[in-house]
């Protein structure tokens, strides 16, 4: 996927680039290719395949969720800065936290959002469970995404008890989500959610199926939720 073929592609979903934002794209790359040089940011060095396996893939969920309606985000596990990154190009009014358990990770994002004049953005270092249960981070945002970071029901433990009651927590997942969206189905209920789409579609260039998760955040999560660092890994909610 070239530059042109990506900007092409948010323009038939109705999400227009100016200059300035391809721009920023051009800068994100050279930027994340530079830094994983020196720390492991991604396996994905080369320009067509971030385009279409980092970049539009971070954007789809805004395809089938109004980004637009919303403006405290929280990228949960966001490491190389994806999805947070591009979803806050395409959307500057987004005031994006990303959390994630290497503070490296958060050097480099820091360095990102200088470099493309990001303003709003703020890389958080910790563990969700630990800042799940900090009233800064509580309940205090419209909307957590996370990227492939785990099972949906471990995903779940993780982020909602960062969105606020009418607020959503966006999955994006790989293939075969079927299996997952049954195992997840008690964690989504305990912590306070409810599931109110699931899109499957096709990344373009035959780069694999997606499924982007939408729930609804419809009660407030039990005080003890999440569990301590590592339980959840242990002991999923089943």
């Amino acid at each position: 996927m070239t530059k042109e073929q990506f900007a092409q592609a948010l323009a038939e979903q109705g999400i227009s680039l100016t200059a300035r934002q391809k721009e920023q794209f051009d800068q994100f790359f050279h930027l994340l290719v530079e830094w994983n040089e020196k720390m492991n940011l991604t396996g994905i060095t080369e320009e067509d395949q971030v385009y279409i396996k980092h970049f539009y893939d971070s954007i789809t969920p805004a395809f089938y969720f109004p980004f637009d309606k919303v403006q405290t985000v929280v990228d949960i596990g966001g490491g190389a800065g994806f999805p947070s990154i591009p979803l806050k190009i395409c959307f500057p009014h987004l005031k994006m936290t990303i959390i994630d358990s290497l503070n490296k990770r958060m050097n480099f994002l820091t360095h990102v959002a200088d470099e493309l004049g990001l303003e709003n953005v703020r890389p958080v270092h910790g563990r969700a469970e630990d800042r799940g249960q900090e009233s800064a981070y509580r309940e205090g945002f419209d909307l957590v995404v996370a990227r492939a970071v785990a099972r949906l029901n471990l995903l779940t433990e993780f982020c909602l008890p960062f969105a606020r009651v009418g607020g959503h927590f966006v999955a994006l997942k790989g293939a075969e989500i079927t299996p997952e969206l049954n195992e997840a189905k008690k964690a989504i209920k305990t912590l306070g959610g409810k599931t109110r789409k699931v899109e499957t579609f096709q990344l373009l260039e035959d780069a694999g199926e997606r499924n982007i998760v939408i729930i609804e955040k419809v009660e407030a999560t039990p005080k003890g939720y999440p569990r301590k660092a590592g339980v959840p890994a242990k002991k999923p909610l089943i």
